[in-house]
């Protein structure tokens, strides 16, 4: 996939009408925000297009309505929010593509902003249907992508609308493309990978994909127990991906064909049972990751790994990270975690955290302005690392 994309900067927009694809995919409480940071993250896109005299049009899906008219789901609290952020009203249309939205976008004046409601709340829009994707498109002149969080989605409003527009990118999507796209491409070495979470097979493809790339992969998280396994030790009561060793046989020896590092746990932090509720204060031991007790379950690195991780990572110049190290949501299974983004934070590489947990750890630590790039797309950033093509980044123009 050629990640050389043309941004809102490579083309007019004065006077234009811009269908731009945002993710306001806020959380929220009792019809109240409760985080706005996607919003803000949007704002220089739209900022740039005011600025420039665009009539802009803004869309976003919020939940997972499945094409009904969920109240609770309207973007109406973010058209609120945002005119706040704008310091101009956002108008805010009563449907996706029905008479009010149309009649709105056909009276904008260069320099206002309307917004869609919930583009979900079209029965087409998950199915990429092409007469919703048409309808979309009537209403403008131009499409912007800027919502990497749903680039990996084939949906009307992510990749559809691009049949009939030209389609570019807005800032978040070409900074997301640009330095995750120069890192697995042509990345400054020694380039060091880190994957963490539950499963082997969510990371398959991302593994496979990583070992051509990179000089060093490191492994941890409850995948790790898996790779332990498949070197004959016993993890216990771990979580264990049984019908995955084998392919994690097949990975350790791909990687020493290629002369790449595979780094696995040599410590865990092992408890008796999972902590219920997460938070729960629970009792740990550290032991050898080739003594794990048969009555016990690895639930973190232990320290030495984390010391050697760190390690990798402090001497890397590239460094990817996806999925924690263990259970981080408890305080007292958290140590790998932390270890791994204070190494991150502390080195002088480039670095690049992908989205969903990772990047909330890295944020509720307050390391977030210490990384390079954190990503804005969970999924999005996991089918980046597989070397997938990105159906809302494909359909964009090339420079």
């Amino acid at each position: 996939m050629n990640y050389n994309k043309k941004s809102i900067e490579d083309v007019e927009v004065s006077g234009k009408r811009v269908l731009c694809r945002c993710d306001f995919n806020v959380p929220t409480k009792d019809g109240k925000i409760t985080s706005d940071k996607r919003i803000v993250a949007a704002l220089p896109t739209i900022e740039y297009l005011v600025k420039h005299g665009a009539k802009v049009i803004l869309c976003s899906h919020m939940g997972k309505p499945k094409g009904e008219w969920k109240p609770e789901l309207s973007l109406k609290v973010v058209a609120a929010r945002l005119s706040e952020l704008l310091g101009q009203e956002v108008i805010m249309a009563a449907d996706v593509v029905g008479e009010d939205a149309k009649a709105k976008a056909a009276a904008l004046e260069n320099g206002q902003v309307m917004l869609l409601e919930n583009t979900r709340f079209m029965k087409g829009e998950t199915k990429n249907d092409p007469e919703l994707s048409r309808e979309l498109a009537s209403m403008a002149d131009l499409f912007v992508n800027d919502a990497f969080g749903s680039a990996h989605r084939a949906h009307s409003s992510t990749a559809g609308v691009a049949d009939h527009l030209p389609a570019v990118c807005g800032y978040l999507v070409q900074k997301e493309v640009s330095i995750m796209g120069k890192a697995l491409a042509d990345p400054e070495r020694p380039f060091v990978a880190i994957l963490g979470g539950a499963k082997v097979s969510d990371k398959l493809n991302v593994i496979n994909n990583l070992l051509e790339k990179v000089d060093t992969l490191i492994i941890g998280g409850g995948m790790a127990f898996t790779f332990l396994a498949a070197k004959g030790y016993c993890t216990g009561k771990s979580l264990l991906d049984a019908e995955k060793v084998d392919y994690c046989k097949e990975m350790m020896a791909k990687a020493e064909a290629k002369g790449v590092k595979l780094l696995l746990p040599v410590d865990a932090a092992v408890a008796a049972a999972f902590p219920s509720p997460i938070d729960a204060p629970i009792d740990v031991d550290i032991v050898a990751a080739d003594a794990i007790p048969a009555d016990k379950m690895g639930l973190d690195i232990g320290p030495k790994t984390m010391e050697l991780y760190a390690e990798a990572a402090k001497n890397a110049k590239t460094v990817v990270w996806n999925g924690p190290m263990g259970v981080f949501e408890n305080p007292v299974l958290a140590k790998g975690t932390i270890a791994v983004a204070q190494a991150l934070a502390e080195s002088d590489a480039v670095t690049i955290v992908g989205g969903g947990d990772s990047a909330a750890a890295c944020e509720q630590l307050g390391f977030a302005d210490k990384i390079t790039h954190i990503s804005t797309g969970g999924g999005a950033s996991l089918e980046f690392l597989e070397g997938l093509a990105l159906p809302g980044i494909a359909c964009l123009e090339d420079k």
